[in-house]
């Protein structure tokens, strides 16, 4: 399968630091990848690389094989994390505008820019003013702005930020139907649930250097569950008599449910058994590793220090 993104020992320092550090990346054509780590961890500085917005120090960047974006850009879709609009513009001037400069024809747009508005629940203000809508409705726009050349390469940065949960699930349906038209979609976020619900493949990346590249399914097989979510049949229940149990390391209360943490190592099946002949369990089920847990236990083990997990899991979910 060919890449339609590929980077190889790239890095950029602003001063001294280094924002990327010896990034080596590569993207294939037609998959929906997450570039997932904590806000400032160098994802979008790797994003205007690849955009060639900013230029790598060292190593070297190929999109839809070629040595710059610029020479491709009629063929990538870019949302940038700064939105930008002309606000005093109507919606649907702007839209054609942005349009023509893709070179998507009079015609076509005149039928494709009301479908879009309609699809993404914005009919209505083709003739608003785009400082007259909403922040989160300014967005959407700008997402119709970049999807209107039907792009081979989509790049997202930052997408799901001020979206509402209504409008957050619709993007992420329409980012499905984008994919099975054969688009490459790459978008950055430190939502890491938003990345681990859509997509087929993880980068995760901190201060600079990725730390995981994988697909979903291959991180589910490689990082084991390490918890068992427990609720007693029986609210009065003892639970103090799991700490009996060798398999189990801690007990942790969630409301009315409790979460079993595991030994490294522990048989999984053994462990669940053992702790339903324990205690009647009117629910128990795996509690699989997010990736928040994942990245956590990475920079953790990384650490020549130790980490701060409650710092870590702080800085991954920090908005």
């Amino acid at each position: 399968m060919r890449n339609a993104v590929v980077l190889k020992g790239v890095t950029k320092a602003f001063g001294d630091k280094h924002a990327v550090d010896g990034l080596d990346l590569e993207i294939p054509q037609g998959s929906l990848c997450g570039f997932i780590g904590p806000n400032g961890a160098g994802k979008t500085t790797t994003i205007r690389m690849i955009m060639s917005i900013l230029f790598p120090d060292q190593g070297e960047i190929t999109v839809l094989e070629h040595a710059s974006a610029l020479e491709a850009k009629d063929r990538i879709g870019y949302l940038p994390e700064e939105r930008g609009l002309y606000r005093k513009m109507k919606v649907g001037a702007f839209l054609r505008y942005l349009g023509r400069l893709k070179g998507v024809a009079s015609a076509r747009l005149k039928s494709q820019i009301p479908n879009w508005l309609a699809r993404l629940d914005l009919e209505g203000v083709e003739g608003k003013r785009c400082d007259d809508l909403s922040k989160g409705m300014q967005q959407k726009v700008q997402l119709i702005a970049t999807l209107l050349s039907e792009p081979e390469l989509l790049i997202l940065d930052e997408p799901f930020t001020g979206l509402d949960p209504v409008s957050t699930r619709s993007l992420r349906a329409l980012l499905h139907e984008e994919q099975k038209r054969g688009t490459t979609i790459l978008f950055s976020t430190h939502m890491m649930a938003e990345a681990e619900l859509l997509c087929d493949r993880v980068v995760m990346i901190h201060q600079g250097r990725k730390v995981l590249d994988q697909s979903i399914a291959g991180i589910r097989a490689q990082y084991d569950p390490r918890s068992v979510l427990f609720e007693p049949l029986d609210p009065s229940a003892d639970m103090a008599r799991f700490q009996s149990l060798a398999c189990v390391i801690r007990i942790e209360r969630h409301n009315d449910a409790y979460e079993l943490r595991l030994h490294e190592g522990a048989d999984l099946a053994v462990a669940m058994r053992d702790i339903a002949a324990t205690v009647a369990p009117a629910m128990l089920q795996v509690r699989r590793p997010s990736l928040e847990d994942i990245f956590v236990q990475i920079v953790t083990a990384g650490s020549e220090e130790g980490a701060d997990e409650s710092e870590i899991r702080r800085q991954a979910a920090s908005a």
